[in-house]
């Protein structure tokens, strides 16, 4: 039996995304970002269907870990490093990369009793102001890290990027600028580029490239969707309708009755809502998918169901198909719709909606 909501994933389009990152970027080593549960793709399922990259990155130990625990031989960098020297043990223990960012890092790492060593990326902070060092901190912490007896030599250097979706901005290059100048002389592998870097900034592609959102099909850019960079959209959001009703002009659809139809209208009623991670947020207008025909949503997000104006699908009836985003619909849009990124959509689907592998 089909499930009321379901996520069908589709490898074959992993694959594909994966391959315009390697034209894009040839001859630099591909760091896969997989953090959050593989951008709600499911953090195994994608790196099995990743297992040829260079190397995973995840943001937090303990997703490292269990990609260690599921058989990942993989390199893996932890992109939030690590907080105290627990943790530290941990990554050390399970060989995972660590990013360095601050001094209480460096204190954990010196004063370590631990036996074993692990590769470090050493983080500069060119504007972003999140994590990482300043310049002026830069050369200090890696001196210390370049003496540590737990950290494998070279040292790897890295910067992350604010407003590479933006490409009329200076700012990525005025951030391109600053790293190169600040590690000039230094050993070690260099990177830079994430999916807005790799798609819309050659200058930045370096050692190695640090693909995210890109690889599950949906645009870094604001103003593009994937399938018009040529990404293939991994995860198609699907539901069927329940039910089928005529109403008169102007009776209301929903809670708060905040949409009435202006004439005699047939809604579709979808078996899906904020509980299975549609956007509360959406407002009517929405396209959605109904018999691959594009219908406009109608009244309130629900906790289980939406409602959609049918307009001419006489034929319309329960148990019919319905893509909320995905192939032929574009998350990006649906975004937009609801005053947000995809990148929410994708990482907010609930446990609830049941995955089916493509």
């Amino acid at each position: 039996m089909t499930p009321a909501a379901y996520a069908e994933l589709n490898r074959d389009a992993v694959q594909h995304n994966l391959a315009i990152v390697r034209n894009h970027a040839p001859n630099a080593k591909v760091m896969a970002v997989i953090k959050a549960n593989g951008y709600g793709h499911g953090l195994l399922r994608i790196a099995d269907a990743l297992r040829q990259v260079d190397a995973f990155a995840v943001a937090r130990v303990d997703e490292g870990v269990r990609l260690r625990k599921a058989g990942f031989n993989n390199r893996i960098a932890v992109l939030e490093g690590f907080t105290c020297s627990e943790e530290l043990n941990q990554l050390l223990h399970y060989q995972l990369d660590a990013v360095v960012h601050c001094a209480t890092q460096l204190e954990i790492l010196q004063h370590s009793t631990a036996s074993e060593t692990c590769a470090v990326w050493l983080k500069l902070d060119t504007g972003m102001n999140r994590l990482g060092f300043s310049p002026r901190e830069f050369c200090v912490a890696h001196q210390r890290l370049s003496r540590c007896a737990h950290v494998q030599q070279p040292v790897n250097l890295m910067t992350h990027f604010s407003d590479a979706d933006e490409i009329d901005d200076d700012k990525t290059a005025e951030q391109i600028d600053l790293f190169e100048r600040t590690v000039a002389g230094l050993p070690g592998e260099r990177s830079l580029a994430n999916s807005a870097g790799i798609l819309g900034w050659k200058q930045s592609l370096s050692d190695w490239v640090r693909p995210g959102v890109m690889l599950y099909g949906i645009s870094p850019f604001p103003d593009r969707t994937g399938p018009e960079l040529g990404l293939a959209p991994v995860m198609t959001l699907q539901s069927r309708l329940i039910a089928v009703k005529r109403i008169d002009a102007g009776h209301t659809v929903g809670y708060g009755s905040s949409w009435a139809a202006s004439e005699p209208t047939t809604l579709g009623v979808i078996a899906i809502g904020y509980g299975d991670g549609y956007p509360r947020h959406a407002k009517p207008g929405t396209p959605v998918l109904v018999n691959g025909r594009r219908v406009p949503l109608v009244g309130r997000v629900s906790m289980d169901m939406i409602t959609v104006d049918l307009g001419k699908q006489s034929d319309a009836k329960p148990g019919d198909p319905v893509i909320l985003w995905g192939e032929n619909l574009a998350v990006e849009e649906i975004a937009q719709c609801a005053d947000t990124i995809p990148y929410t959509l994708v990482c907010s689907v609930t446990q609830r909606v049941q995955v089916i592998e493509k």
